[in-house]
């Protein structure tokens, strides 16, 4: 069962791939947190957004040769390579951060990438509000993300409801992070766990 979870900055993923992976027993891939152009970039949108953006995708393409690679059974993956181009390459580009043609050079790379990768069984969408996800974000406390702006991740929430609704075909089970707290109720990962085990067994 190879399942992806995701979610804007902030919205848990990484906590509920680590209690799912926890679970299952399985193999966890992590987004990559270190990428050298992040600080940079949050302090300098414009000069870095092409550059972080072709990191991370370089990175999920390793990470995602990898998991085909270890063939593991049941595999969590922290974030998906379709978030990069559709959620954050493709909002960076709207906003006028990366110019067009760095785009069209960065989403042929993507196309490419496709037919390599992969579709989740099931794709997680962890859907949460913007208090929701400055909490959480300031609560984990990482020094670059101290000073995002939430009109950025209100963009970033609206391009993940348009991908989800009208552009990934897969199946989707979509949580509320407003009201399914995961981390203090287990009852809520018991209902995650009957959900996501029901959609994976679906023809």
């Amino acid at each position: 069962m190879y399942v992806a979870i995701a979610g804007n900055i902030g919205s848990g993923k990484t906590t509920l791939t680590e209690i799912l992976t926890k679970r299952y027993g399985a193999k966890a891939y992590y987004e990559e947190t270190d990428n050298p152009y992040i600080g940079d970039f949050y302090n300098n949108m414009s000069r870095w957004a092409f550059q972080l953006q072709i990191s991370f995708l370089g990175s999920r393409i390793r990470q995602t040769m990898d998991m085909l690679a270890l063939g593991e059974e049941n595999v969590f993956q922290d974030r998906t390579i379709y978030e990069d181009a559709h959620i954050f390459a493709s909002n960076l580009h709207e906003m006028g951060l990366i110019a067009s043609r760095d785009f069209a050079t960065y989403m042929r790379i993507f196309d490419l990438t496709t037919n390599l990768v992969p579709e989740p069984d099931v794709l997680i969408y962890l859907r949460a509000s913007i208090p929701t996800l400055v909490a959480q974000i300031k609560h984990r406390g990482r020094d670059y993300e101290m000073n995002i702006d939430e009109a950025y991740l209100s963009r970033l929430n609206e391009k993940y409801e348009y991908w989800i609704n009208n552009v990934y075909k897969g199946k989707v089970l979509i949580i509320d992070k407003d009201a399914d707290d995961f981390v203090a109720d287990e009852s809520v990962v018991d209902s995650i766990c009957e959900r996501l085990e029901a959609m994976a067994n679906q023809k």
